[in-house]
């Protein structure tokens, strides 16, 4: 991967010029698009399988009008009046005739109706004017709610002194706003880049990539409301994330391509290392944010599945941007971006006096460093045994909104319930007398525990089903509520017995009920999901078994700390005034598997880009302890100004973001904090002293196992290494090439020289490693160690354009030897491998094979070809008259024989 992106870097760098009107290109025609075809946002939170969705979709069928959606008018009488005052109710019967009248209004409730109960509050100061839509919450229009709104402000003005305002479901929040205090984030993170590079000129590029890849994401959100439902939620989630992992992965690339300027190389040079190097890191830290926020499938609800998919896209854009914008941003600017010959670029660990100090001081005595974090964020933990967790309502929208202050009003003068109606639906069509059936089971749900009263009780026209309103005494995020919708489903069965009819509890307060629940039951499901999954990356990365099980526990207390300190401030109330929370009480249901998959994805970020270091100068030196001083040292600037900044973007939305947003900032704020900053740079460099050479210890069965993957870019560094190598133009050139197997060596530091125009015999007995050889070479099997370059093409990183330029001849397994043989005779490659020619049986593939290596040693001849075999006399009349050089070997894992050159019959 390294050198494509390396390739990719350099390209971007070149033509800078259609990369950039390409990027700008893609945001006009997402943002035109998304002007033209949005809808809206819609926070109606659906669950398939569970009993609340269930009676909902038939409750679609058999009473349409209870699924759609409704706004609820508050009329408050004016001080020292009630409602029942003839100016008041003539006034309100006035403005029922006038809501009937607005297009996609289906019924209005008079609260004095005396068919009517539960509208008019018991001290008769207040009433609530119901309002039934014909469309659903996502098709309301704003000229629909417009004209309920002027018809409450006109009732306002026919009773003077009185507050009427208009709200409910039609009243949800659909759009997204940001208001000056997110954009301090963005002006906190130049500040700490203009710190870090000692230029605005390099400060401002990270910041700019950014901006462009959330302005992307944002329309492209905005765009898919016109196909699917989306809440308000999941554009301001894809933004705070978009914007903190585009300028941290900025960030990492723009500071090695200063560090490679800074060392006197070429600009597109610079680009290309850049990118090869720190976009690998990247590329990783982005897939593994990614598999986190896909992985929110595993709770198996629509909308969380839609808000990880949306996430991961912002970062997916962001990781691009990164590859390709940010490097075309380098030509444009060129050499501007050199640091000053006196100023240290980052990386140095002479420009970090504080890190120095920090490292020595955890490293100390790591036993004690290990004891105080771990107790210290299990006692910050603790709180989250508290953790209330429900839905946002109409109550968590913002201050001063109409559907808020409604909400308010109603919670006020009717009690927290009126704000949470439940619905029941049961089949009555076997009843021969509905209303009295009706009534009786309705007399009944009235004495349960928790419901205030029964404010709906009848048939439908058809007499097929009876629905139910039961108002609860408590809240919608108040869990007595839910304890409520268990006691009614406790109760079904004996309802069923009694009276035949089979309740089902649905409505929207059970159905963020349930939604809640089962996001509850995803926890765990989830958190072995990502645990799982930091286990096996870390341990393929960093070929150890303590590093990713130091990793993962320090993840998890830093999950455990943020879920602790959201309980702390939202249940508690502690530092409500500082952070602007106005009420205390649940957080949105979904604030912990988000916190866990984002914040996985961010662990193992700074995971990698701290303990890559520590590792690699572990292998250089051998000493365990330095290599954890020199790999912090050389890592803790970029990684503190890459925390830094994602700390501010997330806090930034904590002050005056929108209630639901609000914890998941909080969360992902404090979980960056001790991650960073507790957890990577002070936990993980003193469990790494303790541990010492026993950190990089895996078993060598497991290391033959697992693949291997290059994050921090030293494939392009062992190309780049092998460049002007071999000097003497040979075709194949390898040096120590060794290949272990499960058994031992197969292939000991062997070496190997083909120049055009020569065929070289590799001779030896089964067992010798001859056809291993020849798969190496070839590109087809992965060496384990050595300098090979195959056509100017260096193994293993390059293997792709190997295998390309060179044609396998299997012999031994070949199905149709003649077409494998006529392939590789026309095959461009300058390469031909024939693999155990000696079991080669068919004659006229022999014959075909005879002419074509004789083509390969012809004059002028630009091709070369490799032959193993076990005994030479059984392949002389393919290498009749053939010059050739035999190269002998002996047993498993052992050095080739000096060669031997013969030419003509054998």
């Amino acid at each position: 991967m390294s050198s494509f992106l390396y390739s990719l870097g350099q390209f971007c760098f070149r033509r800078r010029g259609i990369v950039l009107i390409s990027w700008v290109l893609i945001l006009g025609v997402i943002g035109g698009a998304a002007a033209m075809f949005s809808r809206g946002f819609e926070d109606s939170f659906t669950i398939p399988g569970t009993e609340s969705q269930e009676a909902l979709d038939s409750l679609e069928v058999t009473l349409p009008q209870m699924a759609y959606s409704s706004a609820t008018i508050i009329v408050v009488a004016p001080e020292g009046e009630s409602m029942s005052s003839t100016s008041i109710t003539d006034a309100v019967a006035k403005s029922v005739d006038a809501l009937a009248e607005i297009p996609h209004v289906d019924s209005v409730q008079n609260p004095f109706d005396s068919t009517v109960t539960g509208l008019i509050n018991d001290a008769g100061m207040a009433a609530l004017i119901a309002v039934q839509l014909d469309v659903s919450r996502v098709d309301v229009s704003t000229e629909t709610t417009d004209a309920i709104s002027a018809a409450a402000a006109a009732l306002q003005e026919q009773i003077p002194g009185s507050t009427v305002t208009a709200g409910g479901d039609a009243y949800g929040i659909t759009g997204v706003s940001l208001g000056a205090t997110e954009a301090i984030g963005a002006v906190i993170a130049l500040l700490v880049l203009a710190l870090t590079f000692g230029s605005l000129i390099a400060a401002a590029i990270p910041l700019t990539t950014a901006l462009l890849g959330v302005g992307i994401s944002a329309a492209l959100i905005v765009l898919a409301t016109a196909f699917s439902t989306i809440s308000s939620t999941t554009p301001i989630l894809a933004i705070m994330l978009g914007l903190a992992v585009g300028i941290d992965y900025a960030l990492f690339i723009l500071s090695r391509y200063r560090a490679e300027l800074g060392q006197g190389r070429d600009p597109m040079e610079a680009a290309g290392i850049a990118v090869a190097t720190a976009g690998s890191a990247v590329v990783f830290a982005g897939m593994t944010v990614i598999i986190a926020l896909v992985g929110l499938f595993v709770a198996n609800i629509p909308f969380l599945t839609v808000m990880g998919v949306a996430a991961a896209i912002a970062v997916a854009i962001a990781v691009v941007i990164a590859l390709t914008l940010l490097p075309a941003l380098m030509g444009v600017l060129g050499p501007r971006l050199r640091p000053r010959s006196s100023r240290r670029t980052p990386g140095q660990p002479a420009a970090h006096p504080f890190a120095r100090r920090w490292v020595g001081l955890v490293t100390r005595v790591p036993a004690v460093t290990i004891l105080i974090i771990v107790v210290g964020l299990g006692a910050l933990a603790l709180p989250a045994r508290d953790l209330q967790l429900a839905l946002p309502t109409n109550g968590d929208s913002e201050p001063g909104t109409a559907a808020r202050t409604t909400y308010d009003l109603i919670d006020e003068y009717f009690g927290p319930g009126q704000n949470a109606p439940l619905l029941l639906t049961g089949s009555i069509i076997e009843s021969t007398d509905p209303v009295t059936l009706v009534d009786e089971i309705s007399a009944e749900l009235s004495t349960v525990d928790g419901v205030d009263y029964v404010a709906l009780a009848t048939p439908n026209a058809n007499a097929d089903t009876a629905i139910f309103q039961l108002v609860p005494t408590t809240g919608a995020s108040d869990p007595e509520t839910a304890d409520l919708v268990s006691r009614l489903r406790d109760l079904a069965p004996q309802i069923e017995q009694e009276y035949g009819v089979d309740l089902q509890v649905t409505g929207v307060t059970a159905l963020q009920i349930d939604v809640s629940q089962r996001l509850a039951d995803a926890l765990i499901p989830f958190g072995l999901f990502v645990v799982g999954l930091s286990l096996v990356l870390l341990t393929i990365i960093f070929r150890s078994i303590w590093v990713p099980l130091k990793a993962t526990l320090g993840y998890l207390l830093s999950v455990a700390a943020a879920f602790g300190v959201t309980t702390l401030v939202f249940e508690y109330g502690w530092f409500n005034t500082i952070l602007n929370v106005e009420k205390t009480g649940p957080v949105i249901s979904f604030m912990p598997i988000i916190l866990m998959g984002v914040l996985f994805g961010l662990a193992m970020d700074y995971e990698v880009f701290l303990v890559s270091r520590m590792r690699e100068d572990f292998v250089h030196t051998g000493d365990a302890r330095a290599a954890v001083r020199s790999g912090f040292l050389s890592s803790a600037q970029v990684v503190t100004a890459a925390a830094v900044i994602m700390f501010f973007v997330f806090a930034a939305f904590v002050p005056q973001g929108e209630g639901a947003i609000k914890a998941i900032a909080l969360g992902l704020a404090v979980g960056v904090f001790v991650d960073a900053f507790i957890v990577r740079m002070s936990l993980v460099p003193a469990v790494l002293t303790l541990l010492g050479a026993h950190a990089w210890w895996l078993p060598r069965w497991l290391d033959r196992w697992l693949p291997h993957v290059d994050v921090e870019g030293s494939g392009v560094a062992h190309i780049r290494e092998l460049a002007s190598w071999p000097a003497d133009g040979s075709v194949i050139a390898a040096e120590g090439l060794t290949k272990l197997g499960p058994r031992g060596v197969i292939v000991a530091a062997s070496d190997l020289r083909t120049a055009p125009g020569e065929v070289v015999v590799l001779r030896g007995p089964r067992g010798s490693g001859k056809s291993a050889r020849a798969l190496m070479l070839s590109g087809r099997m992965p060496i384990d160690a050595g300098s090979v370059t195959v056509c100017g093409f260096v193994l293993p990183e390059q293997a792709g354009s190997v295998r390309r330029r060179c044609a396998l001849i299997p012999c031994r397994s070949t199905q149709n030897a003649y077409a494998d043989v006529a392939r590789a005779a026309s095959h461009r490659g300058a390469v031909i491998m024939v693999d155990d020619l000696d079991t080669l049986r068919d004659p006229a593939a022999r014959q075909l094979l005879h002419e074509t290596l004789t083509s390969v040693v012809a004059p002028g001849s630009t091709r070369c070809a490799v032959v193993t075999l076990e005994h030479l006399e059984r392949a002389a009349d393919v290498l009749t008259g053939v010059p050739i050089r035999v190269v002998e070997l002996a047993g498993p894992g052992s050095q080739p024989r000096p060669s031997t050159v013969l030419t003509g019959r054998i």
